[in-house]
């Protein structure tokens, strides 16, 4: 095992920051890609230890799985078939949100209220084709190292405290430390940290009439807003935190540690995570088949990669995300 920490701040020393909490000017090389640095070479070979099997999964969900969606404003997309004569076939995906399925939200995915997108990059800059914070920085140099994935669903079952979707729980970040202890692991610096929730698996395979009562309420398990999780990532330098909820963290929003700093989102966690820290944050990822194995093997790391769609300018898109055993 190899194990090598970047010489950066501790999120104490950030909270002094302008803006408080942000790592913006940490990074002297590939500052566009955030957190992600923290997975470079010597995370990459560490990660190979975890393939023992050659078993490889599918970390992403189809791209028309969530269909309606739990955000209205982002429709499935509709494939079409053209032919420009009978021996030949084209397509073509119409209405294609990048954030409609699994997805890694892009570093111009939310501004920093009042001081700007991650790293103080200009508002003009922030714009379709132009290459400031867009996804393609994570395309053209994926995201690859341990991804070590946290049984939070499993945890809690054992614990007498399963998890009530429909009532769209707010998770502590001790419930991640708990995890670690129960799955005799800890985080390595630049982990790929994959948090099983069961939510996307429960969501898809509820009624209509469930689905329409949280998609209504806008309600969905996730991590309470609090600093202890930007703490907690800063920390133990994660390079990319995905979990199988809608948002990541819990909606609607149950603290109001944030609120004077993100009103316009009521006080969400994301500005706290996406604009100031520079986390790669993954949402609605398909965990199940990995924790099922994870649950047969005892083995809870991977080989992990991370492509997004090369799009100069992207915002968010599906990850194209891969695990080997």
């Amino acid at each position: 095992m190899t194990e090598s920490r970047m010489d950066v701040p501790p999120y104490a020393r950030l909270r002094g920051h302008v803006p408080p909490g942000s790592s913006w000017g940490v990074f002297d090389r590939d500052p566009e890609r955030g957190t992600a640095n923290f997975a470079g070479p010597a995370q990459v070979l560490d990660a190979l230890s975890a393939v023992t099997r050659g078993a490889v999964f599918s970390l992403d969900y189809a791209l028309d799985a969530f269909d309606p969606p739990m955000a209205r404003a982002r429709s499935a997309p509709r494939h079409e078939l053209l032919a420009a004569h009978a021996e030949a076939r084209d397509d073509v995906l119409r209405e294609f949100y990048l954030q409609a399925t699994s997805q890694v939200d892009g570093l111009r995915h939310r501004r920093a209220s009042g001081h700007g997108f991650y790293n103080g990059v200009p508002d003009e800059d922030i714009r379709a084709g132009h290459p400031a914070l867009g996804v393609q920085r994570w395309a053209e140099k994926p995201i690859a190292g341990r991804g070590l994935l946290l049984d939070l669903e499993g945890l809690l079952a054992a614990e007498g405290t399963p998890l009530d979707h429909r009532r769209g729980p707010a998770l502590d970040v001790d419930v991640l430390e708990r995890a670690l202890r129960a799955q005799h692991e800890r985080v390595r610096p630049g982990d790929l940290v994959l948090v099983h929730t069961g939510w996307a698996r429960w969501y898809l395979g509820a009624s209509p009439e469930v689905r329409a009562e949280v998609r209504d309420a806008r309600r969905a398990t996730g991590f309470r807003q609090t600093r202890e999780l930007p703490e907690w990532l800063w920390d133990n330098q994660v390079a990319l935190f995905a979990t199988d909820t809608f948002a990541v963290e819990v909606l609607p929003v149950v603290s109001d540690a944030f609120l004077a700093d993100a009103p316009e989102d009521a006080g969400m966690m994301h500005q706290e995570l996406i604009a100031k820290l520079g986390v790669p944050l993954g949402e609605l990822w398909n965990l199940t088949g990995l924790v099922a194995d994870s649950r047969a093997h005892g083995r809870w790391d991977a080989l992990v990669t991370v492509k997004p769609l090369h799009l100069v300018g992207g915002v968010g898109s599906p990850p194209n995300a891969t695990a080997l055993r």
